[in-house]
């Protein structure tokens, strides 16, 4: 934003308009105003399609939805040990207490005792082998939430283990050879002896080591499922979930149904970022069992504190690396392992792992290339999807590099990066063989280079530092390309259906689940235009596996492209239908129907939208119309990790600018600014909004959100927001100019336009960066600063330590 709000004085409903007021500045409103007088309803700013009811607080999450009649509560009694064997179970005085109405234990689930979402590997309560500290051991069902938790918390006193030691870090687990998944390997040689002995050849050469850390997702709303018993022994479960269908398929396991008997629903969840796409299922088949075996309705609601023990987020990173390269700068060769803290399951640390490998080329022709990848096996959590899904740990570590020959060279790192930019005829094939035909990184960075004023201020700093012997400033630039869609292929399909009304109005439902991203409101508007209609008409509702069966998850930034053209592909039926019927009433041929505007132009006639559908009733035209969408020309062979794995790729850039205490470690970031390449953007607003929290929330994973484990217990003590910081209002910059690219996608997406969710998480390694810049400084730019992520104040200290005692 232009200027920070000023909350304190404002009314929620004020500071939201003065939000949009505020992004409104950024877009150009004059050619908004022309494109919806013309008849556009997408590439239009509009509040997203819930912001009323949020603002207000009338926005319905699944706590709020009215409690049937006997609902009981549950809770999960929880592993008190990070590894061992369950022995027994006591759990009759647990079972006398008040208000306890049973508990259950991996034995009371009928169908199988499962919910892992690629690999069977991933108990829903344990049965023998204890796997980290916070696993469920068996649930209560209660009266109330309180008895419940109160019965739960007895765990310790009534379970029997035998402990054995933990394995807690990727590092342990890497030495051990212990993964969860057989280990990973991408190469690309384009000379002989690959990269080994192209970084043996080179001039120059760096080996070292980094790490980054994980990140929780801390959404809003914690994970809750709500289960209620249907005829037959059918279950309808009210789930916060990114995955419907899966938590459907799951449900069924566990209850030894079929999927038909299974009813999943989910109208908007208080944030997912990827935390409840695979991790939802183990809630979703405690509350459905708790529900089969009583018959009555069964809520499971975690407290944050559980919510930290029991789910995974996002995985941490270690990596060993060796490049060779030229005096510019120019990388001959690379070779790096990473190894990821996957915890104790599989879960989607494959996937994970593939996107990891696939990004590390981030923006770069890398020539000789050899990656490896090793999803450690540990005692914790089992880790999972978050905002950009190994993408972000992929790409920060070529960038960490870049940045480090950049120093050893005494260049400036953008001049360095951009020598190792893709090229646009030539070197332009990535490392698993996909051609970048959409490349723009070039003129976008210029851009930003340009308008942020990036070599003047560069010299600014310098020029700071020189007279400044405590503070210290640092600046840095950063690209992304990313790649988009989901690495299996199969998962990139999705299916709506549209409903018009014989008044006029429009109801939606589509595959995706709507977060906070304002999913709903794309595809309203992609609707709405496609039948040339006010956005007013067009109603969205809760994901339902009812009524769009076989959907995938809200994930990999796909949302908006999936969803929004199936729903595109049913309206379009249905507009056919109505020009068609409009036609041959009044006459004209069919194509040359317009509609807009609520209007349809029909043989020089101009009616009513509304008309037109009430005559189309009375002709019984079908007015309803399922939609279907398969992303074109994806290929992937997972066995050589070769093939098209992306649709195409969004790009952008960050200019962070920081200062530093070298005193305390205490830093903060003064300006920011961004240039994000949307393609055609299908909302502005919700774009411009879903760049500035990502690179939010990304510089709160790579600066203040660390996570901590006992390093001989296993439990996680940065379990809750006194231990674990987020960033807040007050971390946002004073200066943050936030701009979306010109220029429609290169590919046939809906409306030409780019998903937005995922890529704008690595803008913020500009931020990341400016703080080595500034501890560099502290040591008069003599050696590289050993600074890991995320760069906590102790860590800034510790290398800035470092950097001082390094030799003249």
């Amino acid at each position: 934003m232009n200027r920070p709000l000023d909350t304190a004085r404002l009314q929620p409903a004020e500071a939201f308009a003065d939000y949009l007021k505020n992004t409104a500045a950024r877009i150009d409103a004059g050619a908004e105003a022309l494109a919806l007088r013309d008849g556009a309803r997408v590439g239009i700013s509009r509040p997203h399609e819930s912001a009323h009811l949020h603002v207000a607080g009338a926005a319905a999450y699944i706590d709020d939805l009215p409690e049937l009649a006997g609902t009981l509560h549950c809770a999960l009694g929880l592993s008190p040990v990070a590894h061992g064997r369950l022995l027994g179970l006591s759990l009759d005085a647990i079972r006398a207490m008040p208000g306890v109405v049973a508990v259950l234990t991996a034995e009371d689930i009928p169908g199988t005792n499962d919910c892992g979402s690629i690999i069977h590997d991933d108990p829903i309560l344990c049965s023998g082998e204890i796997r980290y500290v916070g696993q469920p051991l068996f649930a209560v069902v209660a009266e109330t939430r309180d008895a419940a938790r109160r019965a739960a918390a007895q765990a310790r006193a009534a379970a029997t283990i035998e402990a054995a030691e933990p394995v807690l870090t990727p590092q342990q687990a890497h030495a051990r050879g212990q993964y969860v998944l057989p280990p990973m390997h991408l190469e690309r040689s384009t000379h002989e002896g690959g990269a080994r002995r192209a970084i043996e050849r080179a001039p120059h050469r760096l080996k070292s080591t980094f790490d980054v850390g994980g990140q929780e997702q801390f959404y809003l709303e914690g994970q809750i499922s709500y289960a209620i018993p249907k005829e037959g022994g059918a279950m309808h479960v009210h789930c916060s979930t990114q995955h419907p269908s899966e938590m459907q398929h799951l449900v069924a396991h566990a209850l030894g149904l079929h999927a038909h008997a299974v009813h999943v629903e989910c109208r908007r969840m208080g944030g997912g970022f990827g935390g409840k796409e695979s991790q939802s299922a183990l809630f979703a088949c405690v509350a459905a069992v708790a529900a089969n075996r009583l018959r009555r309705p069964v809520k499971l609601r975690l407290d944050r504190d559980d919510d930290f023990m029991v789910t995974g987020r996002r995985h941490c990173f270690w990596y060993e690396y060796e490049v060779g390269y030229d005096s510019e700068g120019r990388i001959l060769g690379a070779e790096i392992s990473m190894v990821s803290r996957a915890g104790h399951s599989a879960d989607l640390s494959g996937p994970v792992m593939t996107r990891a490998l696939c990004h590390f080329d981030n923006a770069y022709w890398l020539p000789d290339v050899s990656m490896h990848g090793y999803s450690g096996k540990t005692n914790t959590q089992s880790n999972t999807a978050f905002r950009g899904f190994g993408g972000p740990q992929g790409a920060i570590a070529i960038e960490n590099i870049i940045d480090s020959i950049a120093r050893e060279l005494g260049r400036d790192p953008l001049d360095v990066r951009r020598i190792n930019f893709y090229g646009k005829d030539e070197r332009n094939v990535t490392p698993y063989g996909q051609v970048v035909t959409d490349n723009i990184v070039h003129e976008l960075v210029a851009q930003l280079e340009a308008s942020s004023d990036y070599r003047a201020r560069r010299e600014a700093v310098a020029a700071f530092n020189a007279t400044s012997p405590v503070l210290k400033r640092g600046i840095a630039l950063a690209p992304l390309k990313f790649g988009i869609s989901f690495n299996v292929k199969h998962f990139n399909q999705a299916g709506a259906l549209v409903h018009v009304y014989n008044d006029g109005s429009i109801l939606v439902n589509h595959g995706g689940t709507e977060m906070g991203q304002g999913l709903n409101t794309k595809v309203a508007q992609v609707v709405a235009h496609e039948l040339g209609v006010g956005f007013e008409r067009v109603r969205v509702t809760a994901t339902d596996t009812t009524k769009v069966a076989n959907t995938s998850a809200t994930a990999a930034s796909t949302g908006a492209d999936l969803n929004g053209k199936a729903a595109q592909d049913a309206a379009r039926q249905i507009r056919e239908r109505l020009a068609a019927c409009a036609a041959a009433r009044h006459g004209g041929d069919a194509a040359a129907v317009r509609f807009a505007n609520d209007k349809v132009e029909v043989n020089g006639r101009s009616l009513g939208f509304d008309t037109v559908v009430a005559e189309a009733y009375l002709d019984r035209v079908q007015l309803w119309s399922d939609g279907f969408y398969a992303t074109p020309g994806l290929s992937w062979d997972k066995d050589r990790m070769h093939g098209r794995p992306f649709y195409y790729y969004a790009y952008g850039a960050a200019v962070s600018e920081v200062v530093v205490d070298t005193l305390t470690g205490e830093w903060k970031l003064l300006r920011a600014d961004i240039l994000h390449d949307a393609g055609k953007s299908l909302n502005p607003a919700v774009d411009i909004g879903q760049v500035e929290g990502a690179f939010i929330q990304g510089m709160g994973w790579l600066t203040t959100e660390e996570l901590v484990w006992h390093p001989q217990s296993g439990k996680l003590t940065t379990h809750a927001p006194s231990t674990y910081k987020i960033p807040t209002a007050n971390d946002c910059p004073p200066v943050f100019n936030v701009r979306l690219f010109e220029g429609p996608n290169f590919e046939d997406s809906i409306h030409r336009s780019k998903a937005v969710g995922e890529p704008p998480l690595l803008l913020p390694f500009s931020v990341f960066f400016a703080i080595r810049d500034a501890v560099s400084a502290a040591g008069g730019h003599r050696t590289c600063p050993p600074l890991r992520a995320p760069a906590t104040s102790e860590s800034i200290l510790r290398a800035i330590e470092s950097v001082q005692a390094a030799p003249a």
